[in-house]
């Protein structure tokens, strides 16, 4: 399974971040459009991942709501049909929510930066680090922790959980 270690964190304005972004990266970035239905699940989050132009991805992860950098397991399938998947899925396993955002990435390195801006919850910046295979999760951290501080992140900002729990109400923002 592929590893990555993540941050999120709630920002005042993706307008400020994402020259620093730029920066960092030297790349044109990706916009996206981001359409996440979430499905009941025991052993971490199954999401299906809709875009705008007809695919998408059925992402597995399972990593600790903590507020830290963190590290996150996740397995990726692509699909040319999400709007059945997700009526499949939602029939076998109920849909628990729904989340919809607007995402900028850069690349830094091996790092995505995420300018994320998430209905009805606002401007977040993601981070993730993707490891390489048996590599520690402590380099990861580490990379994490000097991208935020390029980018003027406060270890105070960080939140727990997915944007799921933050449009439910069950993580601190």
């Amino acid at each position: 399974m592929a590893r990555n270690v993540e941050i999120k964190a709630r920002v005042d304005s993706l307008a400020v971040l994402e020259p620093l972004a730029a920066a960092l990266s030297g790349q044109e970035p990706v916009s996206l459009e981001q359409d996440d239905t979430f499905f009941t699940c025991t052993h971490g989050r199954l999401k299906l991942r809709a875009f705008a132009d007809g695919t998408g991805e059925l992402i597995f992860y399972r990593r600790a709501d903590e507020a830290g950098p963190k590290e996150s397991f996740y397995s990726i399938s692509p699909t040319d049909a999400p709007d059945t998947l997700r009526e499949t899925l939602t029939l076998a396993y109920g849909a628990i929510g729904r989340v919809k955002k607007h995402r900028v990435v850069f690349m830094a390195g091996r790092t995505r930066i995420h300018l994320d801006r998430v209905e009805g919850l606002g401007e977040f910046l993601e981070l993730e680090v993707v490891l390489r295979d048996g590599e520690s999760a402590d380099a990861g951290y580490e990379e994490a922790r000097t991208l935020m501080s390029s980018l003027g992140v406060a270890p105070t900002q960080l939140v727990p959980g997915a944007y799921l729990d933050l449009l439910a109400g069950t993580a601190r923002a």
